[in-house]
């Protein structure tokens, strides 16, 4: 058993003993730090209607229904850093018992999470903002460093044969996806390959299709792409077909239908950051801060980066289908 597994067995461990405790907490009818009845107001940069984030609202609602707390999701109708301030700011203005916020752009987002902390409301950050976390002084954040991820799937693209790749950003100006980008440009020149990026719009499917296949057509050494998401990889599977290339596609954070591409063969991987978690495991740790004043000193970065590959993404869709990857 490798050092890894037995920390993440650890963790799993743990995890379990807290929500031991908060259910046994809740059934004796203990009276919490914050109050009886505690409410938490989660803000990201994704809609729950998104494949990805409407698996990070589920881990929200499960963890709420499980400790007896209230939880609501909030996000932008379309990736808009002024909005989603916005939102954050009128989150503040609710007094919540704790935050969740995802922080893609920290320039953008630096200020509405300071003024919550600032009131003395908990924050905790997940999905992207792992690099900033400790600066804003939020309690912890929970997630996978995009900059890792992206290595470690330009690292596995170098094993698969791929030389000259290009990486799709599908929602430019968001900061954790150029992190995944670097990541894994840095990645694939270690087995000596090129990477070129590429941008898209996410709210334009058909355009993000034309543009990998103008790619694929002016280039013939491009022999790799990795999409940055679900939104991104199926555009780009169609956009390679449609070129009738031979091209490797990896992708980031599974959806359904990534995962039955993997099945058919069409994508080689899909890096995982297990949403879920970061979804269930906020809304644990705001509920034991305020019940039980507990903290956690370092950032839970073990949400990923994880692979699914074709060795196991029959386990990983029978999961999807519950709703919780």
């Amino acid at each position: 058993m490798s050092k890894l597994t037995r920390y993440v067995m650890l963790l799993a461990v743990v995890f379990a003993g807290m929500a031991a405790t908060l259910t046994a907490s809740a059934a004796q009818d203990a009276t919490p730090v914050g109050g009886g009845d505690l409410r938490f107001v989660v803000v990201t940069h994704g809609q729950a209607s998104d494949p990805f984030w409407s698996v990070v609202q589920r881990g929200v609602d499960q963890a709420a229904q499980d400790y007896g707390v209230t939880a609501e999701y909030q996000a932008p109708t379309t990736f808009d850093m002024v909005q989603m301030g916005q939102l954050i700011d009128a989150a503040v203005a609710s007094q919540p018992d704790g935050l969740v916020v995802s922080i893609p752009d920290a320039d953008a987002l630096s200020a509405p999470v300071q003024r919550a902390i600032d009131v003395g409301i908990p924050v905790i950050s997940i999905n992207s903002g792992s690099d900033v976390a400790a600066e804003l002084g939020v309690l912890t954040h929970v997630g996978q460093t995009e900059y890792e991820a992206g290595l470690a799937g330009g690292q596995r693209m170098g094993e698969a044969g791929v030389t000259n790749a290009i990486c799709f950003i599908q929602e430019q100006g968001n900061v954790g996806l150029e992190e995944r980008c670097r990541g894994f440009a840095d990645g694939l020149t270690e087995s000596g390959g090129t990477v070129e990026n590429l941008a898209g719009d996410l709210n334009n499917p058909t355009e993000m299709t034309q543009r990998i296949q103008a790619a694929l057509s002016a280039d013939t050494e491009i022999n790799g792409v990795m999409a940055l998401g679900p939104s991104a990889a199926m555009p780009a599977l169609q956009g390679i077909q449609a070129s009738g290339r031979e091209v490797q596609l990896g992708t980031f954070d599974p959806s359904s239908d990534v995962l039955q591409a993997i099945q058919d063969g069409d994508i080689l991987f899909a890096i995982d950051q297990q949403q879920y978690l970061q979804g269930y495991l906020s809304i644990t740790f705001l509920t034991l801060y305020n019940r039980n004043l507990n903290t956690i000193a370092n950032p839970i970065l073990m949400t990923g980066p994880g692979f699914v590959t074709s060795e196991n993404v029959d386990q990983v869709i029978q999961l999807t289908e519950e709703g919780t990857r």
